[in-house]
């Protein structure tokens, strides 16, 4: 008895598609997802030359003095050249904090400027809503990473010769989708931009430098390597480190399962408070 409408309502349009002008939304709204991913992109892609190539240039800036000051002698570090050490370090560092500039952004913006509302009214789900955010930030962090390989490639005495592409695109999309979702928790519980700068300048930025970017941990007293192991950052920067120059000062395996548990972790205390409309929805 109960199937008798779906039988009428099937004869009635015996096609499978739903009636012209009919908005049918499925499991997963792929449109809508991408479109907000697309928004996002074109976002800072309209200022690429502040998003992108400007935070390529400082952080090219970085290795030069750093190699003029450190590098000479014929310096190396766990075995390598002491500017290929660093290149990759400072890579993805690059990379993760564009990553956090772009998601802290989003809703932040949103709330700043009275637009949250196109976030919110949407047919997205909350899944959708963090995928596209989320996406579009590790966007912005392989073209920053992109542009600097391209950068250190061509500057002489550096040499970034992939040597394991896995490990390189494995902990590059860790590395910027842990902070994308710092950024993202960061702009739920923001209220204003200077909460932002404070996460950035107290959090991101000495997480970033005190990860072994710059040196190796085995140098640090037996206090100073515990810290650095406890860092997350640690991990994304010696395993994209190791993708360049096959040496490490970390476990590659051990860091993949850290990276990988704790972005889980983030997601979905993201995705809950998202969902909840903590500091969002009135």
């Amino acid at each position: 008895m109960n199937d008798q409408p779906q039988n009428a309502a099937r004869a009635a349009n015996p096609h499978p598609f739903p009636e012209p002008g009919v908005p049918v939304i499925r499991s997963v709204n792929w449109p809508g997802a991408r479109a907000l991913y697309l928004k996002e992109v074109r976002r800072f892609m309209k200022v690429q030359l502040q998003t992108v190539w400007a935070p390529a240039v400082t952080t090219l800036m970085f290795l030069i003095i750093f190699t003029l000051a450190l590098g000479g002698a014929g310096r190396t570090v766990l075995g390598v050249p002491f500017p290929d050490f660093i290149a990759p370090g400072l890579m993805i560092m690059g990379m993760m904090n564009n990553s956090f500039a772009n998601s802290s952004f989003s809703l932040l913006a949103g709330k700043m400027q009275g637009t949250l509302v196109d976030y919110l009214m949407p047919p997205l789900s909350t899944g959708e809503l963090l995928f596209s955010l989320v996406a579009a930030a590790i966007t912005r962090a392989f073209m920053v990473g992109g542009a600097l390989w391209i950068a250190m490639a061509l500057w002489p005495g550096v040499h970034v010769a992939p040597a394991h592409l896995w490990a390189i695109l494995w902990f590059g999309l860790m590395g910027a989708a842990l902070t994308a979702l710092i950024g993202v928790l960061t702009s739920i519980w923001a209220d204003k931009f200077d909460h932002a700068a404070a996460i950035n300048n107290f959090v991101i930025g000495p997480m970033t430098l005190l990860s072994g970017t710059f040196y190796s941990i085995d140098s640090l007293s037996p206090l100073f390597r515990a810290i650095s192991h406890a860092n997350p950052f640690f991990y994304a920067i010696s395993g994209f480190r190791y993708g360049f120059v096959s040496a490490t000062d970390g476990d590659v395996l051990a860091g993949s399962i850290v990276l990988l548990a704790l972005n889980i972790a983030l997601a979905v205390v993201c995705y809950a408070l998202l969902r909840r409309g903590w500091k969002i929805k009135a």
